[in-house]
């Protein structure tokens, strides 16, 4: 190992989006270290995102977190970035026959949230054409959707951790950590850390460094999702039409730069990996797409496949280790995380730091006991 020794107030392991988001929040007021085991940030399920701000979509938390991001993403911080991070992009659920309950829940649940209508077939297919005729009953339009430009998102955290003094390390995989005194030491691939705090944000790879710390185990499942890009069909000149959902997240859609992403949100149990699409999701994929949009995929022009993490309750889980202490957990975002990215760093940085929760926050909604990492022993 290189003899290097990094000492700071606190180290953030992982600079994803998570990780590079509360690490630029903590850098404010203390000396920050972020660690990534890849040669840049990002590389993992960041850079792989299908970047849409859907505030009806995901679980309670979720949902919360989102809406609490809104004015960060309409108004980010001088400086942040040059780009605007949020442009138009709606988004429709489609629902079949047989789909039709669920449709009716999730309207009933989004409509106290967001800007939701109801939709019935030739409305739907007005905004969507590729939609195959007799295909969906219903759908429903959420008018608050948008595209989020990732890339200026994350590199925007970077920047800002960066000009607060933030120091990031690149190909730094934790190889242990082991608490001494009133701190952690972490060996990694490129010499030795210490501080008072260790920010667990590695994504896919949460639970395996919670378990080197010695803190306790939160579920944290790892599932592929397999993505692809494929030609637009002639004609085709709705480049601003709404990615379109299935209600019970079978498929999804979307207009990009003159393409068409679609995706059998797939959510296969996996280990932590880099991980690459297999041959029977993209089939699956085709065919989904096909039923339901009047396609015919004969070439994919690229592929790829990224990994969402979940626990059991698809909650993120935000806080203290109850057994590791100064083990602070940023893990479990599911698909969710870039969307709720801006309101989790603000919560959490003020949970690592003992500061009162922001009130924007829970006034919409948010429940801290949902977000704990003990929570599911404290339902129980």
């Amino acid at each position: 190992m290189p003899d290097r020794s990094v000492s700071a107030d606190a180290i953030v392991i992982g600079a994803g989006i998570a990780g590079a988001s509360v690490a630029a929040g903590l850098s404010r007021t203390m000396q920050t270290v972020l660690v990534e085991m890849e040669a840049q940030p990002g590389y993992h399920t960041t850079g792989r995102s299908a970047a849409v701000f859907a505030p009806s979509y995901g679980p309670q938390s979720v949902r919360a977190l989102t809406r609490a991001s809104r004015s960060f993403f309409g108004a980010p911080p001088d400086g942040f970035t040059d780009n605007p991070l949020l442009t138009p992009r709606e988004i429709l659920m489609l629902a079949r026959e047989d789909q039709l309950e669920a449709l009716d829940r999730l309207i009933d649940t989004a409509s106290s949230e967001t800007r939701v209508e109801r939709l019935v077939p030739e409305a739907l297919r007005a905004l969507q054409p590729l939609v195959r005729a007799g295909y969906a009953a219903a759908g429903m339009l959420d008018k608050d959707g948008q595209d989020i430009d990732v890339a200026a998102l994350h590199q925007g955290f970077l920047r800002v951790f960066k000009a607060r003094g933030g120091q990031l390390l690149n190909n730094a995989p934790v190889q242990a950590l082991e608490r001494i005194g009133n701190g952690w030491e972490i060996q990694t691939k490129i010499g030795t850390l210490t501080a008072p705090l260790v920010i667990n944000a590695a994504g896919a790879w949460a639970e395996e460094i919670g378990q080197l710390a010695g803190a306790e185990r939160i579920g944290l499942v790892p599932k592929q999702r397999t993505a692809m890009v494929v030609a637009e069909p002639e004609g085709f000149t709705r480049r601003d039409a709404p990615i379109t959902i299935d209600v019970e997240e079978q498929f999804y859609l979307k207009p990009d730069a003159g393409r068409l992403l679609i995706s059998p949100a797939d959510e296969t149990p996996t280990v932590p990996c880099d991980a690459q699409p297999e041959e029977i999701d993209v089939a699956i994929c085709a065919d989904r797409i096909m039923t339901a949009f009047d396609l015919d995929i004969r070439r994919i022009d690229n592929k790829w496949a990224g990994l969402r993490s979940f626990v059991s309750d698809k909650e993120p889980v935000i806080g203290y280790s109850k057994v590791a202490p100064g083990f602070f957990w940023m893990a479990g975002q599911g698909g969710y995380g870039i969307q709720s990215a801006p309101a989790a760093a603000e919560l959490a940085t003020a949970l690592v730091q003992g500061t009162t929760l922001p009130a924007h926050i829970l006034d919409q909604g948010l429940d801290p006991l949902c977000i704990k990492p003990d929570r599911m022993a404290y339902s129980a």
